[in-house]
């Protein structure tokens, strides 16, 4: 039999049994601490500024586009604040918005919202005609509303052939595109394509202060971000997924990664990020602690810049791929918890997936050929160095260069403290290590680092002018034989004939935490928090 509700309560009232609630009742919900290497890069959390591997850890949890990305589970697209979506043809694509989404303001989203978001006011006006300053400051934006020029050459390396967002009612817009792109539903599952609320960015004093605590639709909201210390999240009990089940996230900067572990065993901190495979085992130890974790969709690799006199020639950067036994580094460092990628690519291309393909393979009778070929006289290589940023960072540098060593490379690690001090164009500029991600599952995601407006091509160190045609044919071209052969394309030139990079191993990313605490680590960096990841 099937009650209605109404009529249930109203015999309860009428009966007197109508059970009494208090006006306020205690919040149960645990608030919890995160410990991390680093919250985030730019001293932001506005997508648009921040697409470090750092940031994208806690983005899902404030912010959210159109449509996401399953990281726990299928690693596929689905819905979010779109609820459906289809072709209206090869430039465009419509959308119907969920309904009933309230944002952290308070306000109920609109279609325009969905319009400002991608507005020339928030992504598209102030690029400077140098670009030699992108992606090194942390107080860009600090005067003024206009986007600094970081963030538009992100918007244009992730939304190339952008052309408009159309309102067609209240919950229809469309994408219009410029030319065709297969990729346009991959693209809007970037961070960059989070929703955000147009009254708030109005409302904000400057572009850094509504960077720093932007207001999105997520199940959690900012509350006080503090740029190198920490980020503290509150629950947003109106969030259209249902009542989120932590009452607060707290984030905390502790770079020592003994800090961290010994911080964890003495419960000041709840999560760990960032654990090297050689702490696992004392974390494991604890009754009360687990470690999750593995393979995910990042890649680590070296980036050569192409203006130093010595890397500028390509036989130089090949041989320096040659010198690297990349295996050793998987074993030792990684106690075989990951693998050596084949290329620049993931499994999760579906066709597009070259199995064929290979990463350079070690050969250091051949690195030393090619080195002759070169006339290389033992001239110095600098090697831009950050103190580990990445897990096992300056471990597997000291690998690289004793490989390197062997074959008669002379190359020098110099230690940096920021990112500005890698990607800033001085002098001296050599070497550098980065990781790509597969954001979404197509080969554009990672390759357009390597085109006009990426990172790699804005900072200079890697320019090629067949590779913004390469990319270009991935983006149009619906073939799926000519889109395969122009990946092969983009893989031979940027890892064999002109390196702009060379990968190391497919990263590995594991967590410390409380083992009562009921939650799953995901398939990338990002740290689910959602109802959905915790308690099943």
């Amino acid at each position: 039999m099937i009650l209605n509700r109404r009529a249930l309560l109203g015999g309860l009232a009428a009966a007197g049994t109508l059970p009494r609630f208090a006006v306020a009742q205690a919040d149960t919900r645990p608030s919890i601490t995160v410990a991390v290497q680093i919250i985030s890069t730019s001293g932001t959390m506005e997508p648009m500024r921040e697409q470090s591997n750092v940031g994208f850890r806690i983005m899902p949890s404030f912010s959210e586009p159109l449509i996401g990305i399953d990281w726990q589970e299928t690693e596929r697209a689905g819905p979010v604040l779109a609820t459906s979506w289809r072709r209206i043809d090869p430039k465009t694509l419509e959308l119907t918005l969920r309904e009933g989404v309230v944002m952290h303001d308070g306000r109920t989203m609109t279609a325009e919202d969905v319009a400002f978001t991608f507005s020339r006011e928030r992504m598209w006006t102030g690029l400077a005609a140098d670009s030699r300053g992108l992606f090194v400051s942390t107080t860009a934006g600090q005067g003024g509303k206009t986007p600094p020029p970081e963030a538009v050459a992100i918007s244009r390396a992730h939304f190339p052939g952008f052309e408009r967002m159309e309102i067609v009612d209240a919950k229809t817009v469309r994408f219009v595109n410029s030319v065709p792109d297969v990729t346009l539903e991959g693209r809007l599952t970037r961070t960059s394509g989070a929703i955000f609320s147009r009254a708030a960015f109005d409302a904000a004093e400057s572009w850094l202060d509504w960077a720093r605590k932007p207001v999105g639709t997520g199940p959690y909201r900012i509350v006080e971000h503090r740029p190198g210390r920490d980020l503290l999240l509150e629950a947003h009990d109106a969030y259209w997924g249902g009542r989120p089940p932590l009452k607060s996230i707290r984030l905390v900067e502790v770079p020592d990664v003994a800090g961290r572990v010994n911080g964890l065993l003495a419960g000041d901190y709840d999560f760990i990020c960032d654990l090297p495979p050689d702490q696992i085992g004392g974390v494991e130890r604890s009754a009360r602690h687990e470690v999750q974790g593995g393979p995910i969709n990042n890649i680590r690799l070296i980036v050569w810049d192409k203006t130093h006199p010595v890397l500028a020639n390509p036989l130089i950067r090949r041989a320096m791929s040659h010198s690297i036994d990349r295996q050793a580094i998987v074993d030792s460092l990684w106690a075989g918890r990951t693998r050596v990628p084949k290329g620049l690519q993931w499994e999760v291309y579906g066709d597009m997936y070259l199995s064929d393909w290979e990463a350079p393979r070690f050969d250091p009778a051949e690195a030393r050929r090619l080195l002759r070929e070169a006339n290389y006289r033992g001239e110095p290589i600098p090697y831009q160095l950050l103190n580990n940023y990445y897990t096992g960072q300056v471990a597997s540098s000291q690998i690289l260069v004793e490989g390197w060593r062997q074959v008669g490379l002379n190359v020098p690690i110099e230690m940096k403290e920021n990112w500005g001090q890698i990607l800033g164009r001085f002098p001296g500029r050599g070497l550098c290590d980065n990781s790509n991600t597969a954001v979404f599952n197509d080969p554009v995601a990672p390759m357009s680092v390597y085109g006009p407006g990426g990172q790699t091509w804005a900072a200079g160190q890697w320019q090629n002018d067949e590779a913004p045609r390469l990319l270009d044919v991935l983006q149009v071209e619906s073939d799926l034989a000519k889109r395969q052969a122009a990946f092969r394309r983009m893989l031979t030139l940027t890892e064999r004939e002109d390196p702009a990079y060379t990968v190391l191993f497919q990263t590995a990313n594991f967590t410390g935490k409380r083992k009562d605490l009921p939650w799953k680590a995901s398939k990338s960096f990002v740290m689910d928090f959602s109802a959905r990841n915790w308690g099943g």
